[in-house]
Formats: C-alpha cells, sequence, structure tokens
C-alpha cells in the first residue's frame, strides 16, 4: 500500500506538472490571439493605399496615361478631355472617433447577416463587418454595404448653409442656385451623443432621418424634403416633401425617389451615397484597388481653392463648367461594389462605388443607364476633421465639404458646397417629423 501511495503522489506530481506547462501554452496562446487582435484593428481602420505618387505632381491630358491605370476610369477620361487636372497632396489619415473604434469589437460574435439580402442580425453599435472583404465570400457585398451604411459619421449634424448650383459643362455661369438648411439624426446605433446606444424615444422604429430645407430661391423657397432610414430594411420605406405652392406635406413613394430632386442631376436615392433599402438591389463584391482619390486636408489648401458664401467660407469648383472640387487629391484604397436593382423598371441598370477601405465613404459613384451606358458620375470630397474648421475638431472623423453630380451624357453637373458641423446645441428628434415641415412652412 505504501508503494502504491507513493507511486500516487509521484504521479499527481507529474500531473500536476503537465497541467501548469499546458496552461502556459494556452495562455501564451491567448496572449499572442489577442495581441495580434489589437494591432490587426488599426489596419482595419486605416488601409493605407500601396500607390506612391509624389504629392505636387499634376495630372493633365498631356501625362494621363501614365496614370490612367490608377484612376477611376470616368475621371480618367475627364482628364484625358481636358475637362479638369489632378493635382496629388499629401496622403493623411482621417480619424475614426474612438468610441467606434470601440464598440466594433463588441459585434463580432453576435452580429450576422440574416436569410434575406436587407437583414441584419444582433448589430449594435460599431463597424458590423471589421475586417477585410473577401472575393471568395459570396456575400461579401452585403457585408460591404452595411458596413457603409452604418459608417461613422456624428449622431447629430447639422449644415447651416448648403448651396447647390446647377451648370452647364460648356458654361462657367451656373443655370441655377439654391440654398438650404440640412440636419441628419441618429435614433438607434449611436456613439457620441447623449443617450447611447439609441434615443428614449422612437416610436416610428428609425435608424436615421435626414432634412432639408430650402431657404432660396423665392420660387421654391420653403419646399423641404425629410427622409427616414428604417431599423428595419423590411419596413417600407418613407420619405416626405413639403411643397410652399401647395402648403402641404405629401408622401414620396419609392419610384419618386429616382426622380430628379428640385430639377438637379442628383436623385433622392442618391444622397448619402445610398438612400434606399438594401434589400431592393444585388450587391456584389468587385474587389480592392488603389486609385487617386479626392481626399484632402482642407486647411492645407491654398486660399484659391475656396471661396466666401454669405458668411461662411466653402470649397469652390474649377475645371469644365466648375464641376470639379477644387481639391488635391490622394491615393486611397478602395473597395469596388456593385449595386443593380431588382425592380426591372428602375431608371439605372447598375451602380458601381468606389469606398474608402478606411471609412467606407463612398467617395466616387459611376451610374449606368437603363441600358448599361455611363450616365453620371458623383464625386464626394472629404477632409480629416484635425485638419479642418475649429469648431469641428470634436467631430474625429471624415467631414464632407463638396459634392459633384455630373451628367456626362448631357454635360451638365449639380455641385453642392457644405459648410457642415456639430450643433451648438442638441437636436431634438420633433425636428424631423412632418409636423415640423407644415410648421417650417406657413
Amino acid at each position: 500500500m505504501s508503494i502504491l501511495a507513493t507511486d500516487n503522489k509521484v504521479l499527481a506530481v507529474h500531473l500536476r506538472t503537465i497541467k501548469m506547462t499546458f496552461l502556459k501554452h494556452v495562455s501564451a496562446i491567448v496572449l499572442c490571439s489577442l495581441s495580434v487582435i489589437v494591432l490587426a484593428q488599426p489596419q482595419e481602420f486605416h488601409r493605407d493605399s500601396a500607390l506612391n505618387i509624389s504629392p505636387g505632381t499634376l495630372i493633365n491630358a498631356a501625362n494621363i496615361d501614365a496614370f490612367s491605370d490608377n484612376m477611376d476610369e470616368a475621371v480618367a477620361t475627364f482628364v484625358k478631355n481636358g475637362d479638369t487636372e489632378i493635382l496629388v497632396g499629401a496622403p493623411i489619415k482621417i480619424d475614426i472617433h474612438p468610441n467606434y473604434v470601440e464598440a466594433t469589437p463588441k459585434n463580432t460574435s453576435t452580429v450576422k447577416l440574416g436569410k434575406e439580402t436587407g437583414d441584419l442580425e444582433g448589430y449594435i453599435t460599431g463597424r458590423p463587418f471589421p475586417g477585410i472583404p473577401s472575393l471568395d465570400d459570396p456575400r461579401a457585398g452585403e457585408k460591404t454595404i452595411w458596413n457603409m451604411r452604418y459608417g461613422y459619421a456624428p449622431d447629430e449634424s447639422e449644415t447651416e448653409l448648403m448651396t447647390w448650383l446647377y451648370k452647364n459643362m460648356s458654361s462657367d455661369s451656373p443655370e441655377r442656385s439654391l440654398q438650404m438648411y440640412g440636419s441628419i439624426m441618429r435614433f438607434t446605433h449611436r456613439h457620441t451623443s447623449h443617450q447611447r446606444p439609441e434615443l428614449s424615444s422612437n416610436p416610428q422604429d428609425l435608424f436615421s432621418a435626414l432634412y432639408l430645407w430650402v431657404k432660396y430661391p423665392q420660387d421654391v423657397r420653403n419646399t423641404q424634403l425629410l427622409t427616414y432610414t428604417k431599423n428595419q430594411d423590411s419596413d417600407t420605406e418613407q420619405a416626405f416633401i413639403y411643397l410652399n405652392t401647395q402648403r402641404r406635406v405629401r408622401r414620396i413613394s419609392p419610384g419618386q425617389k429616382t426622380d430628379a430632386f428640385l430639377g438637379s442631376d442628383i436623385m433622392i436615392e442618391d444622397f448619402l451615397g445610398y438612400n434606399g433599402r438594401i434589400r431592393d438591389q444585388v450587391w456584389e463584391f468587385l474587389g480592392e484597388k488603389d486609385i487617386l482619390a479626392p481626399v484632402y486636408a482642407y486647411n492645407d489648401l491654398p486660399a484659391s481653392s475656396k471661396e466666401v458664401s454669405g458668411d461662411f467660407e466653402v470649397l469652390g469648383f474649377n475645371g469644365a463648367g466648375q464641376c470639379f472640387p477644387s481639391i488635391t487629391w490622394q491615393p486611397r484604397k478602395v473597395y469596388l461594389l456593385k449595386a443593380t436593382p431588382k425592380e426591372p423598371g428602375h431608371p439605372l441598370s447598375h451602380r458601381i462605388f468606389s469606398i474608402d477601405a478606411s471609412t467606407f465613404t463612398p467617395l466616387l459613384t459611376r451610374i449606368y443607364d437603363r441600358a448599361g451606358k455611363l450616365w453620371k458620375l458623383g464625386m464626394v470630397a472629404i477632409s480629416n476633421s484635425a485638419n479642418h474648421l475649429p469648431e469641428n475638431a470634436a467631430w474625429q472623423g471624415a467631414i464632407t465639404d463638396a459634392v459633384s453630380m455630373i451628367d456626362i451624357q448631357a454635360r451638365h453637373c449639380t455641385t453642392i458646397q457644405f459648410r457642415t458641423k456639430l450643433p451648438d446645441k442638441g437636436l431634438k428628434p420633433q425636428m424631423f417629423t412632418t409636423q415640423q415641415m407644415r410648421s417650417a412652412g406657413r
């Protein structure tokens, strides 16, 4: 018995030694894995471009052939035709708010795509699908559009002055000018403002609302637009317009969202890159590419790039018809995403987005008509809030200063100049109601 007892003690010691050694290895593996996650996280939010084009390089019709492979094909065509020139600026990083970054890993164990396109389950805040999309993933396109839909933006923002200019590309004088107020509020999946991650009162189950109010000219003054993005993509779309000539709020049918908004080159469906239901399109991830894109440091632009509009300083435009933002472009890594409407009567055959891989902002959008011919090019010019107006330092993200939508077939464009900022006071949900539209229209 004593011999057996001694053997058992020896065996127990050996087992404890093996267990401790095993736990040490497991701990090392776990710590190593965690360190990889921590190290990989910045890459997910700051994907650098592999392009090496010297800042100060001017790309024009004389040398475009040397750079066309590193540009969007529609932009390259404009340069080749002499409609615009591209000045390369120094690369910058766009901030992502730390609350958004911190929230992202919390989704990884819960968020997933549902059975049908447009179904998303378990999402709370942050980036729904962190990491790099893969061509081997048949649903990578859906994940990319969800990342774009829920890309970081302040919970509340407003544009005190938004100038829309309608232009003929053969003329340097605008045909028409509209001035608007605009604001956006997120009701859920909030990151920065009070009541996070969602507002306590949200009876219509909204993700966000966008509101536009025309201030000038007189013939369309007080025209207002209100669009809702629902939390449930399967819910019926809701958009409303107040026309000063009728003095009443009218609901916009889904089919009218593809009409030209107030005679411009922009459809309501084009707002924010894509302002529609995700389930209404087929989403195809086409891969990634390094291209020159309209990203710049606002404070580093020369005075000649800016102009005064009322009491505000805004970006100017140049090139044919003054249709191109007066900025520097920089190398960016983008994800190419194709959206094909499911509705047979839709006026488009498809869109191709060039989405910034760091911020998931749609920087360039090629729009094709029903026959499959290139129709329009949308450009979104973004800067970093850290290199912007002082009142936007707390934004901590990408700020859009200018948008251009060029009708390539008609040689016409609509440009928009923004002076967007964080609200001085928090916006109220009541501002995004049809009752407010009626009150403002009186």
